[in-house]
């Protein structure tokens, strides 16, 4: 009779566990997308700073771009 009671313990004490490893999971996916964020933020302050090298990464993707569409066959 004390299997029998012991068996709902477990099982709680799983379900506990797969709750508790489900709101890790949920906090370290909300801590990364905050330091995503304030790394992203970071360097575009950076890139504030030198104007010159906006345009010229976004010159050099616009050329990337139009190689990639003149490319035959693909």
């Amino acid at each position: 009779m004390s299997g029998y009671l012991d068996k709902p313990q477990s099982h709680e004490s799983s379900d506990a566990k797969a709750r508790r490893k489900l709101l890790d999971q949920r906090r370290m996916e909300y801590r990364r997308a905050i330091e995503s964020y304030a790394e992203q933020r970071q360097l575009q302050q950076q890139l504030a700073d030198y104007p010159e090298l906006i345009a010229v990464n976004y010159l050099a993707g616009k050329q990337a771009l139009a190689r990639q569409n003149a490319q035959p066959g693909r």
